[in-house]
């Protein structure tokens, strides 16, 4: 199974708008995928209060994780989501 680590770019965390979007991001995906911290049980990538419920903070590594035919296309997008600085441009 695929999976990328990747360190949270937001200032908030994983939290509000950031969150939306990954969610938005996640459930456009042909692959089911789930996110989580190192070494914890992950979550779907898909429900919005899962992924508020995991409380990531900004600077945070998280592992997501998915299977199938088009997997690793779906971990590349949704990875660079969740390492961009959403607040930044909110405030740009």
């Amino acid at each position: 199974m695929p999976e990328r680590n990747v360190v949270i770019g937001s200032s908030s965390g994983l939290h509000a708008r950031p969150a939306s979007l990954f969610v938005q991001a996640a459930g456009r995906q042909p692959v089911a995928v789930t996110v989580g911290r190192p070494g914890e049980r992950a979550v779907d990538a898909r429900s919005m209060l899962s992924v508020l419920a995991l409380g990531a903070k900004h600077g945070e590594t998280l592992v997501l994780a998915a299977e199938g035919e088009g997997a690793d296309a779906a971990l590349d997008e949704l990875t660079a989501l969740v390492a961009a600085d959403h607040d930044a441009t909110e405030s740009a």
